[in-house]
């Protein structure tokens, strides 16, 4: 692999923040799932990244002691003692969990990667080399369609180093549920053993529908006349469209319940019901015919809805 600097665009004086910034252009341009035949290039641009982002790799690669694909140089054995005593005098200040504030703009496919186990704390001075570091998991934020979260679904996903898979997202999935990819994460310090992937799920907002726990809500325009005289008309569920029976003299407001239409049954929890509010909305412009014939039929009915209402 070539200098990471070069990779990512950057100087070797560049800040964390102007090597994320690079990263995250480079990894949304040359993402696999917009470009096809770009896994090779998505593969080195995350694993200059791997190296600049962590800033003992960083150290490590200034120093001479790793080459660009992170393996250690012949020769620095000398240097794993030293870079075992310098960790552990900055225990602490890497990430010590995975902060989903720090995924940063959700406009990326993936959101940033960040490594989720803290930093391994190396011996002190009379130690010949440092602790073994923990597997490390790899961490994705993956939005998914209000309906295939709610309803389920199998989506293809290409991870960091290119590897395209196949993931179950679970009916009833909500924001900040995580799923777990065994396996399926970087290879951990060992070279040898990879650590999972870890995926956590952003529900997208809906134009109509609303989640009320196992419930699905929508609010529906009806005509005068279907309200009036009642009809059935076509309504969107998260499962397809379905027929409903508007009642006879149904005022706006009116609220019906199609059973078994909301959230899927999961582990034996009966599924939710969507519950279909009615709106009624007369027609755009005026109609010249519609008013005359309310104003006849007005006439000595002494109708008011808001009598029993309470004015000061």
């Amino acid at each position: 692999m070539s200098d990471p600097y070069k990779i990512l665009g950057v100087s070797n004086t560049a800040s964390g923040a102007e090597i994320k910034s690079a990263y995250r252009k480079l990894a949304k341009k040359h993402h696999p799932d917009l470009n096809a035949g770009n896994a090779d290039r998505f593969k080195e641009i995350n694993g200059a990244y791997d190296i600049l982002s962590d800033e003992g790799k960083r150290a490590k690669y200034d120093r001479g002691q790793i080459d660009p694909s992170g393996n250690e140089k012949p020769g620095a054995g000398f240097w794993r003692s030293w870079a075992g005593r310098s960790r552990s005098r900055h225990a602490g200040t890497g990430a010590g969990g995975f902060n989903f504030d720090d995924l940063g703009d959700e406009d990326d496919l993936f959101a940033d990667l960040f490594r989720a186990g803290g930093r391994s704390r190396g011996g002190g001075a009379g130690r010949a080399r440092p602790e073994p570091e923990p597997i490390r998991n790899t961490n994705y934020k993956l939005k998914v369609p209000f309906e295939e979260a709610t309803a389920g679904v199998r989506k293809r996903v290409t991870l960091s180093d290119g590897k395209v898979v196949d993931m179950a997202i679970p009916a009833g999935s909500e924001t900040g549920a995580k799923l777990r990819l065994k396996g399926q994460g970087r290879v951990g310090p060992d070279g040898k053993t990879p650590g999972d992937a870890v995926i956590e799920i952003s529900v997208e907002e809906h134009d109509y529908f609303v989640r009320d726990g196992r419930d699905i809500r929508l609010e529906i325009p009806i005509t005068l006349y279907e309200a009036v005289l009642g009809d059935s008309i076509v309504v969107p569920t998260i499962h397809g469209n379905v027929t409903l029976r508007v009642p006879k003299n149904s005022n706006s407001g009116s609220t019906l319940r199609l059973k078994g239409k909301g959230v899927p049954s999961i582990k034996g929890e009966p599924a939710g019901d969507q519950y279909v509010t009615l709106r009624v909305v007369l027609p755009d412009g005026e109609d010249a015919e519609l008013s005359k014939f309310v104003e006849e039929w007005a006439k000595g009915r002494g109708y008011n809805p808001r009598h029993k209402m309470k004015f000061t």
